[in-house]
């Protein structure tokens, strides 16, 4: 019989901690960037209706200002965002916070395009995103109704946010997605075409909306922009 001691069963090892990454900066990927829209020169019109939106009124904006408005996914994520722009640039004021269901929306604005342009950036790389990361803009619906009738122009008239359509004008209606879209197709169809009416500008929910009104030619010229600056942004598919 064997004197020897048995050896000793070796012991499991610990398994080693996975390196730490260290903290990652807060807001960073966390959200989803969908519309990222910088629009200079804002127009008398549609800077009355900006701020006139139920639930998501701040600071106003004021003519000829300029304006970068954001929209991220989930809508919480809002937060985090205008976080980043306003310890950035604390001169830019918010006009718009919103959060709805699904998506969080940001409007902020000031005198200096330059402190606007800051602000969006402390935002992307705040998120990790590019504008380039957006949704690209889809026009799903526009028609041009001629010489609005007067029952019919009481109606448009009982929702609008803005000013109102007369009977005998002409009434262009445009639906897009996403919904803040129809912030710059309004500002540049107010700047292509200056005496049309901007009658209801709808930018929160899952479409937008523009209603606009006025003479015919003058019309179609709005139109016509809002298709041109609206093909002009880069984005992705959805």
């Amino acid at each position: 019989m064997s004197t020897t001691p048995p050896s000793p069963k070796p012991r499991a090892r610990a398994a080693k901690p996975s390196p730490s990454r260290g903290p990652q900066p807060e807001g960073r990927r966390s959200a989803e960037l969908r519309v990222y829209l910088l629009i200079e020169n804002l127009r008398r019109q549609f800077t009355a209706a900006m701020a006139a939106p139920t639930r998501a009124r701040g600071y106003p904006p004021y003519e000829g200002q300029h304006a970068l408005i954001v929209e991220v996914a989930p809508g919480l994520a809002i937060e985090r965002v205008i976080d980043l722009a306003l310890r950035a640039v604390p001169s830019v004021e918010p006009g718009i916070l919103f959060v709805e269901r699904q998506f969080g929306v940001l409007e902020v604005h000031g005198s200096s395009v330059e402190d606007v342009r800051r602000a969006g950036q402390a935002i992307l790389d705040g998120i990790g995103a590019s504008p380039a990361d957006q949704l690209r803009p889809r026009i799903l619906y526009t028609d041009v109704i001629e010489d609005i009738t007067d029952q019919h122009a009481v109606l448009v008239n009982r929702n609008r946010q803005a000013s109102m359509v007369l009977p005998g004008e002409t009434l262009l209606v445009c639906e897009m997605t996403p919904a803040l879209f129809a912030t710059v197709a309004a500002n540049e169809a107010e700047k292509a075409a200056p005496d049309i009416t901007l009658v209801d500008v709808q930018m929160i929910g899952s479409a937008g909306r523009l209603y606009i009104s006025g003479r015919a030619e003058s019309v179609r010229t709005a139109r016509d922009a809002i298709a041109r600056v609206l093909s002009a942004v880069e984005g992705r598919d959805h």
